[in-house]
């Protein structure tokens, strides 16, 4: 019964988001901080994990090429079709459940805590729309992350199959352009932003939810981050299976 009442309770915290709005003034503030805080203070990791992942998927990939008959440029298109259609979309969202949802929760958990949330519903304001949708319209960046990510993660793995000597930049190239379909591009952006409601959402949810002192704000954030993660992995199948099968 727990959870068909978390269920119940976040869909009309969905429906609160953007019921009796903040005046633009002060949204328009909101809004810039949270891109700030969620979308530039990601590039970092972001840039970090998809260039070295992307460097390791092509040196496995390569490795386990043994047969000779098998051209090279594969693994320039192996590489390619593991960045776009699951690494870049599906595995930085997992990683951004952690940074960015932890980040939510508990910077709301906390008002949640010192009774800031308490205050701004005395003072008429809808506090969900006030804390959740700069969030949810910061996420909305969230597909430019992810480029980036495809970018950097096909790059990467340009470096590792150059200087480890895997195949020809030439081999490479040709493996990257390789029957590519633009489709592929289109699916990864629709998961993603699907992703970034959810990750604007369900972290939002538990730390505005939350009951306790400062411990719970950590195990809210413990929490948040493993629905987040769930619910990702959950609709990335749906999605899949829906777009391209």
């Amino acid at each position: 019964m727990t959870y068909l009442h978390n269920i119940g309770a976040y869909f009309i915290m969905v429906k609160d988001i953007f019921r009796k709005p903040t005046k633009w003034s002060v949204m328009k503030g909101l809004i810039l901080k949270d891109i700030d805080d969620l979308i530039i203070g990601s590039f970092g990791i972001v840039a970090f994990i998809s260039f070295f992942v992307g460097g390791v998927v092509t040196i496995q990939t390569a490795l386990n090429i043994t047969n000779p008959l098998i051209p090279k440029y594969l693994v320039g298109f192996a590489t390619r079709q593991s960045v776009i259609l699951e690494f870049a979309p599906t595995f930085i969202s997992i990683i951004m459940a952690g940074k960015v949802g932890s980040f939510i929760t508990s910077s709301i958990g906390t008002m949640r805590v010192t009774e800031q949330i308490d205050a701004l519903e005395v003072m008429g304001i809808n506090a969900i729309n006030y804390l959740v949708f700069p969030k949810f319209v910061a996420l909305m960046l969230y597909p430019f992350v992810i480029s980036i990510a495809m970018f950097l993660g096909i790059l990467g793995g340009m470096a590792a199959c150059i200087y480890g000597g895997f195949s020809t930049l030439d081999d490479y190239i040709t493996g990257i352009q390789l029957d590519f379909m633009p489709f592929h591009i289109t699916y990864a952006f629709i998961k993603t932003i699907v992703f970034a409601f959810l990750l604007a959402t369900i972290p939002s949810f538990y730390g505005f939810f939350m009951k306790g002192g400062a411990l719970e704000v950590g195990k809210a954030s413990t929490t948040a981050f493993v629905w987040t993660s769930v619910a990702i992995i959950l609709l990335n199948y749906i999605i899949t299976q829906l777009l391209l099968s």
